[in-house]
């Protein structure tokens, strides 16, 4: 019975802030469920080497403690990645493991238009011109300092054409905006897309939704940057491994493309990284384009109805 389950979410403080999101949900269905800030890896067995179901947001899930865990049957990972959880070895012991997916899409698309409405519309610098009082020393009604730019009949190309990619080419064509649309690196050609590199010459705005992985990382380099407008805007809501962030820094110092908006970094917390500099027209947020409460609230109804299923023997988002 679901009374008698022992589990635990492993990381609540990625999912919840400050009582912003509910777990009844799923306290409903699992009453034994602990609810767990952070886990650390030393920290990982004591706490939950005795459960049968775990849930997991960025916690690794390794084969040591897999293959210590002899009660473990089912994995959640509160999120669409499942990097951190080692596949190969619940497979091996017979453990189940489900994902979440399509939770956060209105959130991150919303998020992709803040950043290119930001830097078209340079918000931050007319913003930080009023506090510095530039509008109230002005001669005239407004300040035209820094230079606005239409999203209509401007190109948006989209790398990454899955549930992401569609809903904000849908939003851009409201703006006005055109689509290209890239093939899948390395993939064959299909109708309607263009070459890469096509994609990067021609387009006024690039916007990455592509997973990483080998074909990906690094994808936006050097020569892809250079292949750009000067006045192009790149935005990164995907991953931070497809852009190389030292190139991407050293175009945006030297003014070889127009600007980035940057939700994703190669490392998270980062530390030392080349964006983190002061640079010209970067906007950077720290990974919170899936975040907004209606979308975390989501993602918990979503991992309760996973448990749900598995429970009834059903198979609902499983990766195994």
């Amino acid at each position: 019975m679901p009374d008698s389950i022992p589990a635990s979410l492993l990381d609540f403080s990625t999912i919840g802030h400050d009582g912003d999101v509910s777990l009844a949900p799923l306290q409903e269905l699992l009453p034994r469920l602990k609810v767990h800030e952070q886990t650390h890896p030393h920290e990982l067995a004591a706490r939950a080497g005795s459960d049968r179901i775990l849930i997991t947001n960025k916690v690794v899930i390794d084969r040591d403690f897999i293959e210590t865990a002899p009660a473990l049957e089912l994995i959640c990972a509160a999120a669409t990645g499942t990097n951190n959880i080692d596949l190969e070895a619940a497979e091996e012991h017979g453990i189940a493991v489900c994902n979440v997916t399509g939770y956060a899409t209105a959130s991150v698309v919303q998020h992709v238009f803040a950043l290119i409405t930001a830097l078209q519309t340079r918000l931050l610098d007319y913003s930080t011109a009023v506090r510095a009082g530039a509008w109230q020393d002005a001669g005239q009604f407004c300040l035209l300092d820094y230079p606005i730019r239409e999203l209509a009949g401007r190109k948006l190309g989209i790398i990454g054409y899955g549930e992401l990619g569609k809903e904000v080419g849908k939003v851009a064509k409201a703006f006005g905006m055109e689509l290209l649309i890239a093939q899948r690196p390395g993939g064959a050609s299909q109708p309607g897309r263009v070459p890469t590199d096509v994609l990067l010459q021609q387009a006024d705005i690039i916007s990455l939704h592509c997973p990483l992985a080998d074909n990906t990382r690094n994808l936006i380099d050097t020569r892809a940057l250079a292949l750009m407008k000067p006045d192009a805007i790149l935005i990164n809501t995907a991953r931070g491994g497809i852009v190389d962030e030292a190139a991407l820094a050293e175009a945006l110092r030297h003014g070889r493309i127009g600007g980035a908006g940057i939700d994703v970094l190669s490392q998270e917390p980062p530390s030392g990284n080349p964006l983190l500099d002061s640079l010209p027209n970067l906007l950077i947020t720290p990974h919170i384009a899936w975040a907004s409460r209606e979308s975390r609230q989501r993602l918990v109804e979503e991992v309760r109805l996973n448990i749900s299923a598995f429970l009834k023997g059903d198979r609902r988002n499983r990766v195994l």
